[in-house]
């Protein structure tokens, strides 16, 4: 997923603190959940060398911490493309809120999010698609 902020309004720091708290689990090698394969991998696609060293700097703070049962294996994807998944993908959450994907999944996340940053979670999301005229 591709993230576009305002760094006025939010960290990078604090963006990572979030992806590595509740958007997905970093110690799964080309998996997550049930899903498997590389275009699963736990990746940050990196803008500049800063981030880049933020985000190594942050995975080094969780591991010697011990905050996950076992290494993060994240990879630092510096100057590499983004490809935006298919429009189908997009909100998928929101069009498909009874899907039991999403049930199993991807609830447990938003109810994370909710419970650890309160501040950051809103009752509406976000869209690509904001309406279904749109698509």
């Amino acid at each position: 997923m591709r993230i576009t902020y305002d760094p006025n309004v939010v960290s990078f720091a604090h963006l990572l603190q979030v992806f590595f708290s509740v958007a997905h689990d970093p110690t799964q090698l080309n998996r997550q959940g049930p899903d498997v394969g590389t275009q699963y991998r736990s990746a940050v696609f990196a803008l500049d060398d800063e981030q880049a060293r933020i985000t190594k700097d942050y995975i080094t703070q969780l591991n010697r911490a011990r905050i996950f049962p076992a290494a993060i294996v994240t990879k630092i994807e510096l100057g590499k493309r983004f490809y935006p998944a298919e429009d189908y993908h997009q909100d998928y959450l929101v069009r498909n809120p009874h899907n039991l994907y999403i049930i199993v999944n991807d609830l447990p996340k938003v109810e994370g999010l909710k419970r650890h940053f309160p501040a950051d979670y809103r009752t509406e999301p976000v869209q690509i698609f904001p309406s279904s005229a749109e698509r």
